[in-house]
């Protein structure tokens, strides 16, 4: 939860200070609120949107790096098995393996959301002219939403043939 905490600290503050400086409360809490729509879209939607259905395409783009700092991810992981041997995030139950498929689509509907907030908020700065925050905005959107949805889409691919076999079903 710790390192959850810091990632979201450390890129949800320049979206906060650039709204607490440069909007007002209401503007932003009206966008904010049109930013939470993806939340209630269906998963079909989020499985069309996919970039690909092949595993090696997002280790390519360097998706499984973004894993290392994960909130699943390998250091985290590392850390629980030293303290927990035999903890594992996802065992070879059915169950288990269905939750963590489908809760890829909770966070990717999350972080979706967070990244039509920021495309916004960059949007607005550089109508504004504020072309830091643009580049700021840019790079925390990137590295806060955009990466963090591909690894959604890069477990789900992995653990969509566990998902679909008939012996889950």
């Amino acid at each position: 939860m710790i390192p959850n905490l810091f990632w979201t600290a450390l890129f949800l503050i320049p979206i906060t200070i650039f709204c607490y400086t440069f909007m007002t409360p209401k503007t932003t809490y009206i966008l904010l609120g049109l930013s939470l729509i993806p939340i209630f879209l269906p998963n079909s939607f989020f499985d069309r949107i996919q970039l690909s259905r092949s595993s090696h395409f997002y280790k390519k783009i360097g998706v499984r790096y973004i894993n290392i700092f994960a909130q699943n991810g390998s250091i985290l992981n590392k850390f629980l098995k030293k303290k927990y041997p035999n903890f594992k995030v996802v065992s070879k139950s059915k169950n288990s393996i269905k939750k963590q498929y489908y809760q890829t689509y909770f966070f990717e509907k999350f972080h979706f959301s967070l990244f039509v907030f920021f495309t916004i908020m960059t949007i607005y700065a550089g109508i504004q002219g504020h072309f830091y925050w643009v580049l700021t905005l840019i790079i925390s959107n990137l590295l806060y939403n955009v990466y963090p949805n591909l690894l959604q889409q890069y477990v789900r691919v992995k653990l969509k043939s566990a998902v679909t076999d008939n012996k889950l079903s």
